[in-house]
């Protein structure tokens, strides 16, 4: 007989589902077992409930004989205790504490978890085992067998002879193109292989079944000055269309624990927890960063700003795994972490983030903003603040988009908002050196903070230009509810947007209306401005059509003549903008 989960398994289902299973881990299992397949491959957005599809999978195929033992392969030590401790709800008896080559576990285990990096040290013991009994192989973020070759050919080696392999994924694209094992790739449309899932429930799903949260982004820019080793004093503003080495060091000097731009951001991070915590009283927030002395830092900024200290994560300390269960189980504020957070690893309250890492490819943005969507009650909304880098915020207005691992070429983020630039740019890019060397030939000397926009459901709101920190047009989105429908956060977020609007114009002089306040604006802050807008509208007409930006941007300097966004005129930009608007009355693409 199958062993029977608990029905208040999972301890945290979210708003609305089963008490046992999520319709759609029935429905995967459903297929599983009309396929009975060797390889499957599930992907599932984070904090759909990946872990309890497959222990529900590993729990049949237990009751029905069909194998006999289980082994977990997590991507870190902190995932094999939280397998554990899943299977252990679900009646599964696992070994966490299991090596590649230590031979026998006690009786009492059915299973153990291993790493991926254990397997590659020495897969021929985990072979040894895989073949002695039928053994189900679960592959948790099986993108990671991708990770280095010697990972993917140790886990190929190792779990050959397995009678039964599940791979799971949140995230099954990778920035680079070596082959994951046990995954089956199809050429795609363009020729090129892709993975096949043999299920898939994306996030735009999950969130519509109210399994996720919505994500509301924070968006941040500012100036910043820093000094190359050169001697030369560079400034330059987050955000605007840069070359790729300047964008990196302008970000870095943002995340500078010693300027000014983390500390804003930090404070009005903290002041949105605050506010959501009025809604949902055991809300916590993290803090990503890039390395730990910045991580410690932050703390300290932290408990300046809130008067608590943070729980502090390094991924080396041997207490790691016991401080984010601490965290888990407790109702404190914050807690700072360099990488340890970053992907499977189950907070359930964490309501508020803070990406300040330099690491920015799709695959890691996901797996970070994957740690704040798990529902728990109807109406949570996260809320994660970052630097307003083209492609941050490219990953962000593209939240609900599927992606397939790609053999063949680099996986390329093509809705980056600032695409009509990259021609622009790509002669200075091909041109620079970006070196190890040159990535730490610089000294950051200051920031500042701007709040440029928020980010939600593909559209973007802001005040047609930067705000100072801590202003009432600041805290016209940081002091939106906790407990907010999707649709009822579009209509306040487009109401806040209007009502700024009509305050000032009902403030401005003739003269003003006229435009004389514009003319008060340097020349390259009003294309700023304009540039600002006319990205905006474009992402926008992307949520809605599906046409992407570049497209998107070429069609209007189609029409409206004129170079690339870049450095088009004021003039232009203005009838780009005319004509975009056009277009959204009529419902019509060009």
């Amino acid at each position: 007989m199958t062993p029977a989960l608990s029905p208040a398994w999972p301890e945290r289902a979210a708003w609305g589902t089963a008490p046992s299973l999520r319709a759609w881990q029935q429905a995967a299992m459903t297929k599983y077992f009309a396929d009975q397949p060797r390889d499957f491959l599930a992907v599932a957005t984070p904090g759909a409930g990946k872990t309890t599809f497959a222990l529900s999978v590993a729990s049949e195929l237990l009751g029905r004989r069909i194998v006999d033992r289980i082994i977990v392969v997590a991507p870190t030590e902190h995932l094999k205790l939280q397998w554990a401790e899943a299977a252990a709800r679900a009646g599964i008896p696992i070994d966490p504490t299991y090596a590649a080559g230590k031979g026998k576990t006690s009786a009492d285990y059915v299973g153990v978890a291993v790493t991926y990096a254990g397997v590659a040290v020495n897969p021929l013991a985990m072979r040894i085992r895989a073949e002695r009994f039928k053994t189900l192989v679960i592959l948790d973020e099986v993108h990671h067998a991708g990770d280095a070759l010697s990972w993917g050919e140790g886990v190929r080696e190792a779990f050959e002879p397995a009678a039964r392999r599940l791979a799971l994924t949140g995230t099954p694209f990778r920035s680079d193109i070596n082959p994951i094992p046990f995954v089956t790739y199809a050429p795609g449309p363009d020729g090129v292989p892709r993975s096949v899932a043999d299920y898939t429930y994306g996030y735009a799903h999950a969130l519509a079944d109210h399994v996720v949260r919505p994500v509301l982004f924070m968006a941040y820019s500012g100036d910043m000055t820093w000094r190359t080793r050169a001697g030369d004093e560079v400034s330059a503003r987050l955000g605007e269309p840069l070359t790729k080495d300047l964008t990196n060091q302008a970000l870095r000097t943002a995340l500078d624990p010693q300027g000014s731009w983390m500390p804003s951001v930090l404070a009005a991070a903290d002041k949105r927890l605050s506010e959501v915590r009025r809604h949902v009283p055991d809300a916590g927030g993290l803090v990503i960063a890039t390395d730990q002395d910045s991580a410690r830092a932050y703390a300290k900024l932290l408990k300046q700003i809130s008067g608590e200290p943070p729980t502090v994560v390094l991924s080396d300390e041997k207490l790691a795994s016991k401080k984010i269960s601490a965290f888990t189980d407790s109702d404190d504020r914050w807690m700072v972490a360099v990488r340890m957070v970053s992907e499977g690893v189950d907070v359930p309250r964490l309501a508020v983030g803070v990406y300040a890492t330099t690491t920015a490819t799709p695959l890691f943005f996901a797996q970070a903003v994957g740690r704040f969507v798990r529902a728990r009650a109807r109406g949570e909304t996260a809320s994660v603040f970052l630097p307003s880098v083209p492609s941050l915020l490219g990953f962000a207005s593209e939240m609900e988009v599927e992606r397939d691992h790609v053999l063949g070429r680099k996986v390329t983020d093509e809705g980056d908002i600032f695409a009509a630039e990259d021609e622009l740019l790509a002669r200075a890019n091909e041109s620079e050196a970006a070196s190890a060397e040159l990535e730490m030939s610089f000294e950051a000397l200051g920031s500042e903070a701007r709040f440029d926009r928020v980010l939600f459901d593909g559209g973007e709101w802001g005040h047609a230009g930067e705000v100072q920190v801590g202003s009432e047009e600041e805290m016209d989105f940081l002091g939106i509810p906790g407990l907010l429908e999707p649709d009822q956060m579009r209509e306040l977020l487009r109401q806040r947007q209007s009502d700024r609007a009509r305050k000032q114009k009902a403030v401005a002089t003739p003269a003003e209306a006229a435009g004389d306040s514009v003319a008060q604006l340097s020349t390259h802050e009003q294309l700023a401005v304009l540039r600002r807008e006319l990205n905006g509208l474009v992402a926008a007409w992307h949520h809605r059509t599906g046409q992407a930006h570049g497209i998107t941007h070429a069609a209007l300097r189609k029409e409206c003549g004129g170079p690339a966004a870049a450095v088009a005129n004021a003039e232009q930009l203005h009838a780009r903008i005319d004509r975009i608007r056009e277009w959204a009355a009529t419902r019509k693409s060009s």
